[in-house]
């Protein structure tokens, strides 16, 4: 099943949405000591900051260089990498940067930054061709500018 993603006015939507957001911000931004100060911060709970911390994300106006943040588990064979790398540049994706752990019961962890301005399709398409990938046990999209 492809995920869906909207542009809505934040006017129309429950507050705990924004506040989702300000909350995981505090935490990457270093402001806080950790989730708990954040989410008390802002005025959520827990369980409402974990529900949504990885499903909302906050729009950029200047989306000129648009970014994308994508979290993978890939299989320990050889290729999977390269084959995934020559699949984004075929969507015309640049890749800014590439993290991998080392392979725990012969799968690896990745996580990619791209950039994505002259991307050709959706990020959905790009997400589902991923998947399809011989390797590629879990693709998630983590962020997007």
């Amino acid at each position: 099943m492809s995920e869906q993603y909207l542009i809505v006015n934040t006017k129309i939507l429950p507050d705990f949405y924004e506040k989702v957001v300000a909350a995981r911000d505090l935490v990457e931004q270093h402001k806080v000591k950790g989730v708990s100060e954040a989410v008390q911060r802002v005025g959520i709970s827990r369980s409402t900051y974990y529900k949504y911390k990885d499903s909302i994300f906050s729009f950029s106006e200047n989306a000129r260089g648009r970014k994308a943040v994508l979290s993978m588990i890939l299989t320990h064979q050889q290729g999977v990498l390269s084959e995934v790398l020559n699949e984004l540049a075929a969507q015309h994706t640049s890749v800014l940067t590439i993290n991998q752990s080392i392979p725990i019961h012969d799968h690896a962890s990745v996580s990619l930054s791209l950039d994505i301005s002259d991307l050709d399709c959706s990020i959905d398409e790009v997400l589902r061709s991923l998947k399809e990938k011989k390797g590629v046990t879990n693709v998630r999209l983590i962020d997007l500018e």
